[in-house]
């Protein structure tokens, strides 16, 4: 068997034959998105509101701890909370000093994904800037990845990651030559609008050359500038009318492969945002306490990993119980108006959070506030624009949204509030993979299956 596998794939790589394949889910990630996006028509997403009209959608989707992209992607293809899939922030705790790394590898994962049930059951499977997918079992694979600098004067690259990192390599090529054109300068960089649109052409040509069963793509411009603007700006709404502008792009490539009439789309976010005026900096109140010191990192006895809208407390030590009630009691010394701006979640209530089971505590934000990692100047700081990473049962604005249509899904179902490990399910479901999750499957969601009369 295996030999006729390899086989019927070398005639596809060098052909250009694809195998038939019932179904198609498109999954398409909109970082940064928040419901109002579709259900206010002012935002200016025509097409998702179109397939809003003719599916299903969720007024609100209750993220990961915290809720940041990285998290909450996995949690997306897996069906499971950080605490069980094991990427509990964008970033490695690292408190001898930040590198800019961050987790981008698969191997990272500790649970089966949609990519590794796919892979069992022989379907064909495509992914475009999806987060922690580098090494990922993904036939067709352009995976989010930054080279970063390695000496003075070095920029971040991420068109050389793409090409380091495509699978097969020629890919990286191939939709250079029939996509997007030659890659520039700034052909990747999210500082410009040219990256959703590059990402969507890439797997809109993967989507009509390969047809694959499974394709995800993330793009990202909208939270950039939600971070630059904060919930509202110019170029936030730019971005939005973009990214609905990349959808639409997708579904033109299912239709002219051929595909739209089995294909389900759906679109969803990683979390909301949040309008921020004042960062807390827990790691200076470490360092008065001489359990981090910024000059001496090597010495560090705690660390608190920020992650935007919260911080989780890291003990070099874990049995280290006399610097934990330390920071204990200097939290619960803080100035009235400063406990204010959050809330400590202990490590039952962290548990029940499902974020990172290593943390021993963990700090989360109120509106307007966030955290920062440096352990210099003072514990407050002026910020503005916008974030996210908050806990995702603290408020409406940090939910972000989903909608999904086409084939197999009803017409007209409202969700008030889903999960975001409720995703995972649905998509095992349309495409008939077996993989054990968390999330619910709402049988509402579905269409009714059409059962063919044979004879009188």
């Amino acid at each position: 068997m295996k030999k006729i596998i390899t086989l019927a794939a070398l005639l596809w790589l060098s052909t250009g034959y694809v195998p038939a394949q019932e179904n198609h889910v498109v999954l398409i990630s909109i970082d940064g998105l928040r419901p109002e996006f579709y259900m206010d028509p002012l935002w200016g997403m025509v097409n998702v509101r179109q397939g809003m009209k003719i599916g299903a959608y969720a007024e609100g989707v209750r993220g990961s701890f915290p809720t940041v992209t990285y998290p909450s992607h996995t949690t997306i293809v897996s069906g499971v909370l950080p605490a069980k899939h094991g990427i509990y922030y964008n970033t490695p705790v690292e408190p001898l000093g930040i590198t800019g790394k961050w987790f981008w590898y698969y191997k990272d994962i500790k649970v089966p994904t949609i990519w590794t049930a796919a892979k069992d059951a022989g379907l064909t499977t495509a992914g475009v800037s999806w987060p922690v997918t580098v090494g990922a079992p993904i036939n067709y694979n352009l995976p989010e990845y930054v080279i970063l600098p390695q000496g003075k004067g070095e920029k971040k690259d991420e068109i050389k990651a793409m090409f380091q990192e495509s699978s097969p390599k020629e890919l990286f090529q191939e939709v250079q030559d029939n996509a997007i054109g030659k890659f520039g300068e700034f052909g990747a960089t999210l500082d410009f609008f040219t990256s959703d649109q590059n990402k969507s052409r890439m797997a809109a040509y993967i989507l009509k050359r390969y047809k694959p069963a499974f394709l995800a793509v993330h793009i990202a411009l909208t939270d950039h500038f939600e971070h630059e603007q904060g919930r509202d700006g110019d170029k936030v709404r730019s971005a939005v009318a973009g990214a609905d502008v990349a959808v639409k792009t997708i579904m033109d490539a299912a239709e002219a492969a051929g595909i739209s009439k089995n294909t389900t789309f759906i679109i969803t976010g990683d979390h909301g945002f949040v309008d921020i005026h004042t960062q807390v900096k827990p790691n200076v109140m470490l360092a008065k306490l001489g359990l981090y010191d910024d000059k001496n990192k090597d010495a560090w006895k705690a660390y608190f990993q920020q992650s935007g809208g919260s911080a989780f407390l890291h003990l070099k030590d874990p049995k280290d119980k006399a610097s934990l009630e330390k920071i204990k009691q200097a939290l619960n010394q803080l100035p009235e108006s400063v406990q204010r701006m959050f809330h400590v979640l202990d490590k039952e209530a962290l548990t029940k959070a499902q974020g990172d089971p290593n943390a021993f505590m963990a700090l989360a934000a109120n509106q307007g506030f966030s955290f920062g990692a440096s352990a210099a100047g003072d514990m407050l700081a002026p910020v503005s624009g916008g974030t996210h990473g908050y806990l995702p049962t603290d408020f409406k604005e940090i939910q972000t949204g989903f909608v999904a249509y086409g084939k197999g899904i009803k017409t007209g179902t409202v969700l008030p509030l889903m999960g975001q490990e409720d995703i995972a399910p649905l998509i095992a479901k349309l495409l008939n993979l077996n993989l054990k999750t968390d999330g619910v499957l709402y049988p509402g969601i579905l269409a009714p299956v059409k059962k063919e009369v044979v004879g009188k």
